[in-house]
């Protein structure tokens, strides 16, 4: 059985993604061909997707393609056909960055079928955009809708030359609604909304700022069995959750999560947490929550068990209640702990002597993200900081403990030490990034909404809190 994820796939060098193409087509135009189309038709279907977030893909949108000589040109080629295709209205101004006649043969089979099947919304020109436009500075230039780089692949050794690196430049000042990279951002000078890795990522763009948002386009190059520290989570680590349930099955099939969350002063972070864990599929959700609030959110989910927990003065929770929890938790099979309890010192007491007592695996999130808390007890424990909770607990992170460390991609291990963004893999466990959602998740909430699916999901597998922590990141 393999020892990392099902559903994650390996993150490659430049050097290891030449020998696995290699190996897969040999140099041989019969087998690359059809892996082109799949790959350009997935950017396509990935920038149609990604431009809902600014009111959706344009009828008549205007595409400039800037095309290289070589795979990646056929690559963004072929995406733009299949937007034309599917936008009759739009047209597309290509680029060659080299001239068309240094097109390699795929590519230039690219460029044939976009210019048939797009006959008359199509036109070519050199690289760079006439010399009086350049005297008018951006302004003078054209808009465009959706530009797509398709100037270099993975194979690129800098330096660009200079003209290429003007044509980047003067791309960039564009006012383009969306820039996208195949594979890498050409010359690294390119600077990308998204960049769509075909096949494989590959190790450069991770954390790169040029990257701009990275979305993995899987073409089924791997069988699942590969090996490698470095990894990218993909759908499937959610497909098990999506299979028909056993006829037999009960409420207590499903496990049970208690919830520690909540004060006068934060309220919110409770409620939204505990409706996340019933959403996760878990079969019953037991909320702890300060009394005072115990009436409003039993009206707003019934389907939760609510238990009042004494108050402090500040409205946290009090060390008195502590028996309410112990009395009932032989009957978890997880605990979730942290969102909206604030920073009292009564309170910080209490999480630290729950951590200590636990015996079932616990998710700490938010203010229970504190280092005589994370250090407290033996159980289980799945960590879900930002960089500046991660920064006050990292000295405190046991070892074996799951990590999830949130940003632009959000990064999962089961180690300690993991530091943000790091570009090493961990010596002691496979670490996992995630290349979903995106900025729209930056917000008060979400990290509520995270910790309890993560929640929900770790008390339905008890014993494998990395698998509940990544299936609860890419959901």
């Amino acid at each position: 059985m393999s020892a990392f994820l099902a559903g994650s796939v390996p993150i490659l060098t430049c050097e290891a993604t030449r020998i696995l193409e290699a190996k897969l087509f040999a140099h041989d135009e019969a087998r690359e061909w059809p892996a082109m189309q799949r790959a350009g038709r997935a950017i396509a279907a990935a920038v149609v997707r990604d431009f809902e977030e600014v009111g959706g893909f344009p009828p008549n949108a205007c595409v400039v393609v800037l095309a290289g000589k070589g795979h990646n040109g056929g690559d963004a080629l072929i995406a733009a056909q299949a937007i034309l295709e599917k936008f009759p209205a739009a047209r597309a101004e290509v680029r060659f960055v080299f001239g068309d006649r240094a097109l390699r043969p795929l590519a230039k089979r690219a460029w044939r079928e976009l210019a048939h099947a797009a006959r008359g919304r199509v036109s070519k020109s050199a690289g760079r955009w006439p010399a009086g436009d350049e005297a008018g500075g951006p302004r003078a230039l054209p808009r465009y809708d959706l530009c797509l780089d398709g100037i270099f692949g993975f194979q690129f050794r800098p330096p660009a030359e200079p003209r290429v690196a003007k044509l980047l430049a003067t791309i960039n000042a564009l006012p383009v609604r969306l820039r996208a990279a195949v594979d890498l951002p050409s010359a690294g000078l390119f600077r990308a909304d998204f960049t769509y890795a075909t096949g494989c990522v590959k190790t450069p763009i991770v954390g790169a700022a040029e990257a701009g948002r990275v979305r993995y386009l899987d073409l089924g190059f791997f069988s699942g069995k590969e090996t490698g520290q470095e990894r990218v989570l993909t759908p499937r680590v959610l497909t098990p959750l999506a299979a028909l349930r056993p006829a037999r099955g009960d409420k207590r099939t499903y496990g049970h999560v208690f919830v520690v969350a909540g004060s006068r002063n934060f309220p919110g972070a409770a409620l939204m947490a505990v409706r996340s864990a019933l959403r996760s599929g878990v079969g019953l959700v037991t909320a702890f929550v300060p009394e005072s609030l115990v009436p409003t959110f039993a009206a707003a989910a019934p389907e939760a068990m609510w238990v009042g927990w004494p108050e402090t003065a500040g409205g946290g929770l009090a060390l008195e209640g502590l028996h309410r929890l112990r009395e009932r938790l032989d009957r978890a099979t997880a605990l979730l702990v942290g969102p909206g309890l604030g920073r009292e010192p009564e309170t910080l007491a209490l999480l630290a002597t729950i951590a200590k007592a636990s015996r079932v695996p616990l998710v700490l999130d938010a203010d229970a993200l504190q280092p005589d808390v994370v250090r407290a007890g033996l159980a289980p424990r799945v960590l879900t900081p930002h960089a500046g909770e991660y920064e006050r607990i990292s000295g405190d992170v046991p070892v074996g403990a799951t990590l999830v460390l949130k940003g632009p991609v959000t990064r999962i291990s089961s180690s300690a030490g993991l530091r943000p963004m790091s570009r090493r893999p961990s010596k002691t466990g496979a670490t996992y990034s995630s290349f979903f959602g995106g900025p729209v998740l930056a917000r008060g909430g979400s990290g509520d909404l995270l910790a309890g699916l993560i929640g929900g999901l770790l008390a339905q597998t008890p014993r494998e809190p990395l698998l509940a922590a990544a299936r609860g990141v890419v959901w």
